[in-house]
């Protein structure tokens, strides 16, 4: 298989970097900076034990040439560029005649519920994989991968449910590469119970590492609360645990931790926009759906729109604030 990782981010730089140490055939999608500095340099993967640079194939997107028909598109891209990047995919030519959205299968390796059903509007075949990946992008051309002694561990099934040979193909390229790529005919509900998870990430953006117990329970509490009420399956606490086990620990790279998750690296950056409406937004909207109340995941949103809009520093906005916001 060839892989196209739309989006040489944190996530999408891990997974392509690794792929290519597999000697599998690679190429990134990337823009701006980020773009010109693989280009011209490759992308640079530092590791708990020791750097790599990959010098890949990279693009801005399709261009006239189709497709070969054994070709992955993988998006990881954040949720509120993939209606964008579908789009952008969708009508690429194949090999043989058809389309993208057609024949290839589509791979959303990314945060949050909701990119599945977008890329089902356009592709005939998605793959959803609920990612566990501690990495970090913030300086063009350079990913740092914290994980340790497995760089992820990447669930991958079918959309809406179950698993076929793409799905196992994929999973032994990605396990050649040295993920952990369990194969689930129920990923959906490994995704939720990320989803659950990555409700700190909007917390994290605005609070650093000092976030209240209590604050992060409650914003945890009506995220389940919510998905009970939609009758949503989720994973647990214990099982993701007892899933990941040691397989994927973060360890320290040139002696500095991971310095913040997906949200807090958009602040960070000054991206100009994050997913929170994608992670924090899916629980308010199935409490509006469902009748439950949330308003600490509706304050978390509003408060990372207005730290994105008012170029507040990652880990700077007052914690009195955000607490006036949820009262």
């Amino acid at each position: 298989m060839r892989y196209v990782i739309i989006g040489a981010g944190a996530v999408g730089g891990t997974i392509g970097v690794r792929l290519a140490q597999a000697d599998r055939d690679v190429t990134l999608v990337a823009r701006g900076a980020h773009l010109d500095a693989i280009r011209e340099h490759g992308l640079t993967l530092r590791q708990p034990d020791g750097d790599v640079t990959a010098r890949l194939a990279a693009v801005d997107g399709p261009d006239d040439r189709p497709l070969p028909t054994d070709t992955v598109l993988v998006l990881t891209v954040k949720s509120q560029d993939t209606e964008a990047a579908l789009a952008t995919w969708v009508d690429a030519p194949v090999a043989g005649g058809g389309t993208a959205g057609e024949r290839l299968p589509l791979v959303t390796a990314q945060n949050g519920v909701a990119n599945e059903r977008a890329a089902l509007r356009l592709f005939a075949d998605v793959h959803p994989v609920c990612v566990w990946l501690p990495a970090t992008h913030l300086d063009p051309g350079v990913v740092v991968a914290n994980g340790h002694p497995h760089p992820g561990m990447l669930h991958i099934g079918r959309y809406p449910g179950g698993a076929d040979d793409t799905d196992r193909a994929i999973a032994a390229d990605l396990t050649a590469a040295g993920f952990v790529a369990p194969v689930r005919t129920d990923v959906l509900r490994w995704k939720y119970g990320k989803l659950l998870n990555n409700l700190g990430n909007g917390l994290q953006a605005l609070l650093g590492q000092d976030i209240p117990d209590a604050l992060a329970e409650r914003v945890r509490a009506e995220g389940v609360a919510a998905l009970a009420a939609a009758r949503i399956p989720h994973t647990s606490p214990d099982e993701e645990k007892a899933e990941r086990g040691d397989l994927v620990q973060q360890r320290p790279v040139d002696g500095a931790g991971r310095s913040g998750g997906s949200t807090w690296q958009s602040l960070a950056r000054g991206a100009g926009s994050t997913e929170v409406d994608h992670l924090n937004g899916e629980v308010a909207l199935l409490g509006r759906l469902h009748g439950v109340p949330t308003p600490a995941n509706v304050a978390v949103q509003r408060a990372v729109r207005r730290a994105t809009r008012e170029r507040i520093t990652a880990g700077a906005f007052p914690l009195a604030e955000l607490e006036k916001m949820i009262a």
